[in-house]
């Protein structure tokens, strides 16, 4: 076919029929003279031809200078040229003859004068310039490549010279062709981006990759519109001429349809939006006209420039609606109306005009995550305006991200137009919400926390762009804050009241249901109190997910509700226990010995110590075994609430108060400042004023429990072993060594049950009751127990025994303090005054313990003492009715000990501990 045209073009060009060759006179020619028979493939030939006569009614039918006789005649030739049937028929005689009339009216075009007197310009210029600038844009279209459509063929340089040589005829200068060109790269640009209108339509040509080198050809297509601008202006009829083709006002009426809702077109795209704004700075901003008749011309530029990818990929016919599109375009540009303004940084009209852009677009995208938000709400069981709310924190968030820092160039105070506009946006929907908020619902647990968020971001936003906008300070003006935190201070409040309530009947629940068994052997405390802190971490998560503002109030009752709910469960704990008075034998009535060589009939029995039998239940349950774990969990309470303070005092800082928010963005008054310090004191009394009462009554309870534990050992658990063995009857016969086993396996049970920070004080009070027993048993005797001088090398082979830092020991040492302290000793077991070395009381208990003629008739005579032999002081059985079981169970099998290699080991463990007890006694009173 190429070669057929060439060789019909030289016989033309010999024959010289005409003056001047232009268009019309080739393509008539060209009809003249090339057959059917001159194609390979008869489909070609009637796409060529068809393609001339599409040209011809171009360049002779829609000409405004055409007269109505001459209109008929041209479409009347047109539409025998159509005819396959009847033009191929035809000699070349007959179609010259037929053609004659179109050539006189293409010889009367050609005789015209140009419309812009532009040097060289011909009729067909400007007259028929839709069909010159739709040829070149397609030879300028042969630049890229067919496989690949975003990327520029190697020989496009070459080929764009070659171009070069049709500009006379076609009427291109160099700044049309820069113009020209730059509009092909653009119209490629929407092309590869996408497809739009072609895709819509169901048309995905095989070479569109979405997104495939869109930035790189508007980046072309920038730069050759900067040199439209930057090229010598050849005077005002090329201003004219260049206006006349409207592709600046096209390419506008695009960026700026597209600007109208830049959240939609370019959030992927944040560095093509940023080219887009140079783009309409360079082309210009399209000002004064009204929105509806920009999505018009913005509805012509996209059909216009799908049209050319429909026409090359499905070979449609040459479409008239390429003159309709450039009249809807001409109209629009001619209107008065229509201008097209340089959007410069300091143009007013371009600052109006971008706030404009950011108020539409933000609508738009609001609008379109509004109509969703009520549907997902019903999917995800979210009210609709936290679901709003969260997709509108996330509009902000790209608007600062990526399209503030473009718009700020051309509009200072776009971050806070953009963060007003949103504010106001979504309080239009909040405020009824929040006038209708009771009470702390799902609903409004939602929603306030997410309407705080978005606040929050939007005041930052704000602030932001405050900072950035200070030579123009009279344009900051404040947010008008949403009420929240006004809203939810009482409602907050009231759901903290409602969760003591609920966690003071779940502590007693779960205190009830307490037996007192360790909860693992590596977890020693009671159950009961990981429920109470479980609940009460669950309270605090639950406080501060609400992700409200708080101030000190909700604190303060927040605070009040954990020491409440431990309080409870220590009361109650403390409450299960009884004094260890109750522990305590009563004290044997004095006597003086007397030694008879005739048993008699003893005649008294000692008084025994009656307790009262709710005492006597508890002490059931107050086994060794239970109490430890008592102590363990104190101990667990004193571990966790170190970490539940350090939890919610890095909480409260996160969550901050409501006032510190609201001075955020602006310098707070002095007194404010002050009023704060003082705010942050306050916040700090309170912690410790709530965890250090909790401390002190845990440490209170630890110190009880751990005294009650050796006073029971020792004065219940080991009564009849120890208080009513030692020195029995004959200190020869019962001897410290009998006792030592029985304490040393009391104290390895324990030790294996007591949490390891605790099993020193427990230890420690079983050795301070152990020596107070021993005084007891010294001093208190009873009627069985005496003392002879040969008995004093039995107390000596005992010290021997033990050495150094013994129990025997520490009394001695602990004697000397007499003086000093026996004031526990006396009040609890003796109820008498005060005792010591040199107090007669003392003196008079020796005397009675002593086997010695003249200390039993000074006694007899200064005080009338009854003699021993007339007491019966052995244990009942009924005395060990209510020792614990398991202490029980140790000391039967602890009766066959011997010291052997490890039970002298254990034996110098337990020696160890008094040692280490010896510096406490020492400066303790008793």
């Amino acid at each position: 076919m190429d070669v057929c045209i060439r060789q019909s073009l030289t016989q033309l060009a010999a024959r010289r029929m005409w003056g001047t060759i232009d268009i019309p006179h080739i393509l008539l020619g060209l009809l003249n003279i090339i057959f059917k028979s001159d194609f390979s493939n008869g489909k070609y030939y009637m796409q060529w031809k068809r393609r001339q006569a599409c040209i011809l009614e171009e360049l002779l039918y829609f000409s405004a200078n055409l007269e109505a006789s001459e209109r008929v005649i041209v479409q009347s030739s047109l539409a025998k040229v159509r005819n396959s049937k009847e033009w191929d028929s035809m000699s070349p005689s007959e179609r010259a003859e037929f053609l004659w009339a179109m050539k006189q009216v293409a010889l009367k075009f050609s005789s015209l004068p140009g419309k812009f007197g532009v040097q060289g310009e011909t009729y067909y210029w400007t007259a028929v310039y839709s069909l010159n600038i739709q040829i070149y844009e397609k030879l300028l279209f042969s630049v890229f490549d067919v496989l690949d459509e975003g990327q520029l063929i190697m020989e496009s340089d070459e080929l764009l010279m070659l171009i070069k040589l049709t500009w006379r005829t076609l009427g291109i200068t160099q700044r049309l062709h820069h113009a020209i060109y730059g509009w092909v790269l653009f119209q490629q640009m929407c092309i590869v981006a996408g497809g739009g209108l072609a895709i819509r339509l169901g048309f995905k040509p095989m070479s569109c990759r979405l997104g495939t080198d869109e930035a790189v050809l508007l980046e072309y297509a920038l730069l050759e519109l900067q040199k439209v601008l930057s090229a010598e202006k050849g005077g005002v009829e090329e201003e004219h001429y260049m206006d006349s083709l409207a592709i600046f006002f096209s390419i506008s009426s695009w960026c700026d349809s597209k600007l109208q809702d830049y959240h939609l077109h370019y959030s992927q795209k944040p560095h093509n939006f940023a080219k887009i704004m140079e783009l309409v700075s360079a082309v210009g901003l399209l000002t004064a006209g009204d929105s509806g008749d920009s999505k018009v011309c913005f509805a012509a530029v996209q059909v216009y420039i799908h049209l050319h990818w429909l026409n090359e990929t499905i070979a449609l016919p040459w479409p008239n609606i390429f003159l309709v599109l450039r009249m809807v375009l001409d109209k629009k540009m001619k209107s008065e109306d229509a201008e097209l303004i340089r959007f410069s940084a300091s143009d007013e009209s371009a600052s109006r005009k971008v706030k404009t852009y950011m108020e539409r677009s933000i609508d738009a995208a609001y609008r379109r995550v509004a109509s969703t938000v009520d549907l997902e709400s019903k999917v995800v069981g979210t009210h609709p305006l936290a679901l709003l709310a969260n997709e509108l924190r996330l509009i902000a968030q790209r608007e600062y991200n990526l399209f503030v820092p473009v718009l700020r160039h051309w509009c200072s105070e776009s971050g806070m137009i953009a963060a007003k506009r949103l504010h106001q946006i979504y309080g239009e929907r909040l405020k009824p919400f929040l006038r209708g908020v009771s009470s702390l619902s799902e609903d409004v647990r939602s929603v306030l926390p997410a309407a705080r968020l978005l606040e929050h971001d939007l005041t930052q936003l704000h602030i932001s762009a405050c900072e950035e906008n200070r030579p123009n300070n009279h344009l900051n003006e404040e947010l008008d804050h949403y009420p929240i935190g006004e809203v939810a201070k009482p409602i907050i409040l009231d759901w903290v009241i409602a969760q003591n309530l609920r966690i003071l009947e779940w502590t007693g629940r779960v205190f009830d249901l307490e037996d007192w068994e360790p909860l693992s052997s590596q977890q020693r405390q009671a159950a009961s109190v990981v429920e109470v802190f479980r609940i009460i971490e669950e309270t605090v998560d639950q406080f501060f997910g609400l992700n409200l503002a708080m101030d000190i109030t909700h604190l303060q009752a927040l605070l009040s509700v954990i020491f409440h709910s431990l309080d409870a469960y220590l009361q109650k704990l403390l409450n299960q226990l009884v004094e260890k008075n109750n522990l305590y034998p009563l004290p044997p009535p004095l006597t003086r010995y007397e030694e008879t060589a005739i048993p008699i009939m003893k005649k008294k029995l000692l008084q025994r110590k009656l307790l009262a039998d709710d005492v006597r239940n508890k002490l059931k349950e107050l086994t060794i075994s239970k109490l430890c774990v008592r102590l363990n969990t104190l101990e667990y309470i004193q571990k966790q609430i170190r970490i539940l303070e350090d939890g919610i005092r890095e909480s409260w800082t996160c969550t901050g108060s409501l006032a510190g928010q609201r001075w955020a963005e602006e310098e707070p008054p002095e007194d404010t400042v002050s009023s704060l310090l003082t705010g942050s004191e306050a916040v700090d009394e309170l912690f410790v004023s709530t965890f250090n009462c909790i401390r002190d009554i845990t440490g209170d309870a630890i110190s009880k429990i751990c005294d009650f534990v050796g006073a029971r050992v020792v004065y219940w658990d080991l009564r009849d072993a120890f208080l009513f063995c030692l020195y029995r009857g004959s200190v020869e016969v019962a001897r410290l060594d009998s006792v030592l086993p029985h304490i040393d396996t009391v104290l390895n049970h324990i030790c294996g049950l007591i949490d390891g920070t605790l099993r020193d004080f427990v230890v420690l009070s079983i050795c301070r009751a152990s020596l107070e027993g021993y005084v007891w048993i010294l001093l208190n005797g009873g009627p069985s127990r005496s003392f002879s001088d040969p008995d004093i090398k039995f107390v000596e082979d005992d010290l021997n025994m033990l050495k150094t830092g013994t129990l025997i020991h520490m009394l001695m040492t602990a004697s000397e303090q007499i003086s000093v302290g026996l004031e526990s000793l006396n009040r609890r077991s003796y109820n008498h005054d005060e005792l010591g070395l040199e107090d007669a009381q003392t003196l008079v208990r020796v005397l009675c313990h002593k086997k010695d003629r003249e200390a039993s008739k000074f006694l007899k005579r200064k005080y009338q003492l009854p003699t021993s032999s007339e007491y019966d002081d052995t244990p009942e059985d009924s005395d060990s009715a209510f020792r614990s079981p398991a202490i029980s169970d140790l000391l039967k099998r602890s009766s066959s000990f011997h010291w052997t290699t490890k039970g002298q080991s254990s034996f110098k463990s337990f020696k160890k501990k008094l040692q280490e007890a010896t510096y406490d006694f020492r400066n303790m009173a008793w």
